[in-house]
């Protein structure tokens, strides 16, 4: 993809991959510019989210981002917290955040999946006010949907190899089997 064509996809909005009554809603912050220009959720070459989710037992394969339709198969689905692509998660403000926040409330209120994961913690802090929430499950739950917030899968998070990312991904998979249960 050129830059030109990546540029082009600045400030676009992607669809969600969503149902209600999802198993895990997976938040992301916002898209980039190659998952604007693409239109498929954690497609930048280096983000870790999709192997991620396959070694934490989500996925019976590493699904391809052009594959993310299959997710509501297995229960799962794909939102941001803020809906516009920027090509670095800092060209977004606070009351970006906070406003995503809000929306994000609402439709976690009107699809009721059992967990909402926020694929970033600082994100998370931001846009529910939290200034203390810490990777793992979350006090703060939105009508009955618990909240967890998940270490972020960007390439550029050196403070978590793909492993350590899986082994927390997969705490949160076997919390949202158990609670079927």
């Amino acid at each position: 993809m050129s830059p030109e064509e990546l540029q082009a996809a600045r400030d676009t909005v992607i669809p969600d991959v969503i149902a209600g009554g999802l198993s895990v809603l997976f938040c992301g912050i916002n898209p980039s510019l190659m998952s604007g220009a693409t239109g498929h959720h954690f497609a930048r070459p280096g983000n870790r989210f999709w192997p991620v989710l396959h070694l934490s037992g989500f996925t019976p394969r590493q699904l391809k981002p052009s594959e993310q339709g299959e997710l509501l198969s297995y229960g799962l689905g794909i939102t941001n917290v803020v809906a516009r692509a920027t090509a670095r998660a800092d060209e977004l403000d606070a009351e970006e955040f906070r406003e995503g926040g809000r929306l994000l409330a609402a439709k976690v209120e009107r699809l009721r999946p059992n967990w909402l994961a926020v694929v970033g913690v600082t994100a998370y802090r931001t846009a529910f006010g939290d200034r203390r929430a810490q990777i793992g499950p979350q006090e703060h739950t939105i009508g009955t949907t618990r909240v967890w917030a998940l270490p972020n899968p960007s390439g550029l998070n050196a403070h978590w190899t793909a492993q350590t990312m899986a082994e927390e991904y997969r705490r949160l998979r076997v919390a949202a089997r158990s609670a079927l249960d």
